[in-house]
């Protein structure tokens, strides 16, 4: 028989790992101009919404942040440093990017620091810094390369393919605006210490000052990131990111109109984050919910317990007409070991998908021997007790 028990459930203080669903868990009412588009919670990694976010595109610069992470990768390491100075040599890569598309104004015979490419390709989007840098990471940009789609694998890129450090058109140079969003995760969980350059509002290098190309920096209190891109066939991108009361947002749109356009609507978007949607602490690793009735056991009952923690975003009006009920096929029958699944624990509401996390036994419970046995079952026979 199939057991289902409606529970009144309060939210309880947990935490969790990183972990990204395939689509948002509720019905979408939100639209974009975008061509793609993403919004991830970077605590829980849910999707509050998406536009074609696996569709492959043109990155654009923002294929950058590959080339970032790299450079942050080894920084963390220690295989470099920030204040490690690089020559600039007057050779072919140099002569191609300087003056290529945006450009930090490297000059042959300067020497730089690591921190100074950086803030080149961060604040000024620099194609010539992208090059250099790859150049002091792995003495070759082809082999630089290389090491960007080793890394995309290694973070679970799925649809990307790089070409080249600075996202230079080319037909086999390919993101999704979901990898982009999970690469920017990566780069604001993982290295919290560099990741702050993504803030800086400015640089200045050559006797040229320039300002972030990342607009959002000035107008949205509590932007910190991350990276613009246009070309003529992806047309205007920027990935972002903003906090507001211990939350961030990661945001992902392409294929926008103009500058204009890719900041107004980035605001929006992430502005409906922070508005509509909150993180919620469900279950935590070892609460007991409930119990269920035992079969031929020592102990009537056996509890149900959360196996883990389940910290998710939901939209707030979706939280409000939650419901929670347990599933199991009982009364379970004894012997039980504690840590058995034995019931599903299922989360539903009005344009939300069902959510369903395993609940196990918090017990031991023996079998019934000899006369006891019989004594139960012809009880539970009379009276319908399962378990005395």
């Amino acid at each position: 028989m199939k057991f289902k028990k409606l529970l009144r459930l309060f939210l309880i203080a947990s935490f969790s790992t990183i972990a990204c669903y395939a689509h948002p868990l509720w019905a979408q009412t939100m639209s974009t101009t975008a061509t793609q588009a993403i919004l991830i919670e970077a605590t829980t990694g849910d999707i509050l919404f998406e536009k074609n976010s696996d569709e492959q595109m043109t990155p654009s610069s923002m294929s950058k942040l590959m080339t970032i992470y790299i450079a942050f990768h080894k920084l963390s390491d220690g295989t470099i440093n920030l204040d490690d100075e690089f020559r600039i040599e007057n050779t072919p890569t140099w002569q191609k990017w300087r003056n290529q598309g945006s450009t930090m104004w490297l000059n042959a015979g300067d020497v730089v620091t690591i921190h100074d490419l950086l803030m080149g390709i961060i604040v000024q989007s620099g194609n010539d810094a992208c090059a250099q840098l790859a150049l002091a990471i792995a003495g070759d940009v082809g082999v630089f390369v290389e090491m960007m789609n080793e890394e995309a694998v290694e973070i679970g890129l799925t649809n990307s393919h790089f070409m080249n450090t600075n996202g230079w058109p080319d037909p086999q140079h390919i993101m999704s605006a979901h990898d982009i969003a999970t690469l920017s995760l990566a780069l604001a969980t993982k290295f919290p210490e560099y990741y702050k350059i993504f803030a800086e509002k400015e640089f200045r290098y050559a006797d040229v000052t320039q300002a972030n190309r990342n607009r959002l920096l000035y107008r949205m209190d509590g932007a910190d990131g991350l990276k613009t891109g246009h070309t003529e066939a992806g047309g205007y991108g920027l990935a972002s990111s903003a906090t507001e009361d211990g939350r961030r947002l990661i945001l992902v749109v392409n294929g926008m109109v103009s500058d204009n356009a890719r900041m107004s609507e980035s605001q929006r978007l992430l502005n409906y984050g922070f508005r509509n949607f909150n993180i919620y602490n469900l279950l935590k690793t070892g609460q007991t919910l409930d119990s269920a009735n035992v079969w031929l056991g020592e102990a009537p009952t056996v509890p149900l317990v959360s196996e883990q923690d389940v910290t998710i975003s939901l939209n707030r009006q979706a939280r409000r007409n939650m419901t929670a009920k347990i599933i199991y096929d009982g009364p379970i029958a004894a012997p039980i070991k504690k840590g058995q699944p034995i019931a599903l624990l299922e989360f539903s509401g009005k344009n939300m998908k069902t959510l369903s996390y395993p609940l196990v036994a918090g017990a031991d419970v023996d079998s019934l021997g000899g006369f006891k046995r019989i004594g139960a079952a012809f009880n539970y026979i009379l009276m319908g007790n399962a378990g005395e």
